[in-house]
């Protein structure tokens, strides 16, 4: 998500500065200005700071401790430290602008003269920060979050009541109660997936690691998050994210008990527009989680990792992420002719202060170019954010008292690959194939390669990689169904069959996983078990068009002909650009013709 001020009608000033002739410096001519960019954006009603800063008075009462946060930097909150590159949005004062603070309040706080007062900040009623949202999925059931324990993950699962495809040019996330949310990000659940891990329909379910599962190559594009203080924004021109019918959103909250019971419902606001995505970003994760053994008394522990771009990329955004030992955050590129850019520096890391910040202008990164972490963590008394005291060990995890080593960047992939050679795919390959010489127990880069490898064709090193897979999560019904394609299209009908009902096993209800056995069998003359197939397939997906052609094909096969005719009229009513569904209709009616004659 852009992180941006939300549209208002503001006059930015030149940058304020002390006064040379005999005037005070007063609120309305100097420190408005400054207030009102840099600080009402968090600072007004409903907004993430604890008080408004809106009006003269709201300032005033607060005049020393803002004079305090600003002179020591910790106030307007923004970790990055100045560089080659620019962010948009930035919130980081000037020396100057400080010291005119710092005299306002020395002189006694003067508000000066109304007519020199800017336009006041506006924000939404009711919370929305982008305005009335077109529209708002909310959760069926609040969460009940316990009085007491540690950290709580809980996915709420909003489902989108449109009928056919839109496009969303921005999110706004609402998250309920902010002083019980550490943190939340969103999915986009494109097969409703999410709605078979709830025990109740419309409850949600616990958990922080979820996978969705989709039908085709989509990988996360869009920044979809919420933090204290996050400002959303409308994507880039060409950057709307696609919302289809039956797809669900999935809000995965990082939620932490205040010592008695509190009720979590949170909402979620969507903007439509009515231009299609034309550009289409994706996210790349480079992280070293693995490497996070940060011994108890360490002030220096460092973790890093590289991974070098198979394609030419442009770079949007960049989000950095660890916990309350991060301290020292770096981002870098090194280019092809040897030359480094910093992509983010943040020498004083502090979680509750984490963000996504876009560029100001794209950074173009050519092929070869090495994209670079290097996080510092301290595990010593002297981190006063360390959650354990005395020092501990800590390792990688998902509780705020694990550590994290991750690095988020939105790029748009540039390559001079055919039209039909999506580049994503090439960066989604290469960055599996980096995860698993890293690490090969990580199971979603081993997944994923697998996924890749059999897309174009590759079906026999894909093999090994779902079974390195398997052999990781060796109950995974995906796992299984995705194995056992592969193994059909090596010609191992017996396996893949074995494949296809391992995943049956763990999962009845599987549409492709039952829809592929069908396959496998009628590919071996087994026309009665893969009826039988179909038939269950059609039940689980009466929608699906594939599925009653190929039930037609294996009723006819059977000689039930009437049968047959039945379910190839529905296939291409479904889908009337079905070619195979038409063609085996015609032959069907021809065999009951050549029945009738011959009776």
């Amino acid at each position: 998500m852009v992180i941006a001020f939300p549209p208002r009608q503001v006059t930015i000033h030149a940058e304020s500065s002390a006064r040379t002739d005999d005037l005070k410096v007063t609120f309305t001519h100097d420190i408005a200005p400054i207030i009102f960019h840099n600080c009402a954006g968090c600072h007004h009603p409903g907004g993430a700071g604890p008080f408004p800063l809106l009006t003269y008075e709201d300032v005033k009462s607060h005049a020393r401790q803002i004079a305090t946060v600003t002179g020591s930097r910790f106030m307007p909150p923004w970790q990055p430290e100045p560089g080659e590159l620019k962010f948009d949005g930035e919130r980081r004062l000037s020396d100057a602008q400080i010291t005119v603070i710092q005299q306002w309040v020395e002189e006694g706080a003067v508000e000066g003269q109304p007519g020199e007062l800017p336009p006041v900040p506006h924000f939404a009623e009711e919370g929305w920060q982008l305005g009335t949202p077109d529209l708002v999925p909310r959760t069926q059931k609040p969460f009940l979050l316990p009085a007491a324990g540690g950290d709580t993950y809980w996915n709420f699962v909003l489902p989108i009541p449109v009928d056919g495809t839109r496009w969303v040019k921005a999110v706004e996330i609402r998250p309920g109660e902010k002083r019980l949310v550490h943190h939340a990000n969103m999915l986009v659940d494109r097969l409703g997936r999410a709605r078979e891990l709830e025990k109740e329909p419309g409850s949600g379910f616990g958990g922080m690691e979820i996978r969705l599962e989709s039908e085709a190559f989509d990988p996360d594009s869009h920044l979809l998050f919420w933090k204290p203080g996050s400002v959303p924004a409308e994507e880039p021109e060409g950057m709307a994210l696609r919302i289809d019918k039956g797809t669900n959103l999935v809000l995965n909250m990082h939620l932490q008990p205040s010592g008695k019971p509190e009720v979590i419902q949170p909402s979620v606001g969507l903007y439509f527009t009515d231009k299609p995505a034309t550009l289409h970003p994706m996210l790349l994760e480079i992280e070293n989680d693995a490497a996070l053994h940060v011994p108890a008394g360490a002030k220096e522990f460092a973790v890093a990792d590289e991974f070098i771009l198979p394609v030419e990329v442009d770079v949007l955004a960049i989000y950095p992420h660890a916990h309350y030992l991060g301290k020292d955050i770096l981002a870098y590129a090194r280019l092809p002719n040897g030359s480094v850019k910093t992509l983010i520096h943040i020498p004083h890391w502090d979680l509750n202060w984490q963000a996504v910040y876009r560029y100001a202008e794209l950074v173009r990164l050519p092929k070869g170019t090495v994209l670079g972490m290097r996080y510092t963590y301290d595990n010593s008394e002297a981190n006063l954010r360390n959650p354990n005291h005395p020092p501990q060990l800590v390792k990688g995890g998902n509780r705020s008292s694990d550590e994290m080593a991750h690095l988020w960047l939105q790029v748009l992939p540039r390559s001079d690959t055919p039209p039909d050679v999506d580049p994503r795919r090439l960066l989604q390959e290469a960055l599996s194939r980096h995860e698993v010489e890293k690490d090969p127990g990580n199971f979603e880069a081993q997944y994923n390669l697998a996924a890749m490898l059999g897309a174009r064709g590759e079906t026999k090193e894909a093999v090994a990689h779902y079974i390195a897979a398997a052999e990781i999560r060796p109950k995974d019904p995906v796992v299984a169904n995705a194995l056992g394609s592969v193994l059909l299209a090596n010609g191992d009908v017996r396996g893949a069959i074995r494949s296809f009902q391992a995943a049956l096993q763990e999962r009845p209800n599987y549409f492709d996983a039952r829809y592929n056995l069908g396959i496998a069998l009628a590919s071996q003359g087994d026309f009665p078990a893969a009826a039988q197939e179909f038939q269950e397939s059609v039940r689980l997906n009466p929608e699906d068009a594939n599925a009653h052609a190929n039930l037609g094909a294996a009723l006819a096969q059977l000689g039930k002909l009437m049968e047959a005719k039945s379910q190839l009229e529905i296939a291409p009513k479904l889908r009337p650009d079905s070619q195979l569904a038409r063609d085996n209709l015609a032959e069907v009616e021809q065999m009951i013709a050549r029945q009738g004659k011959s009776n």
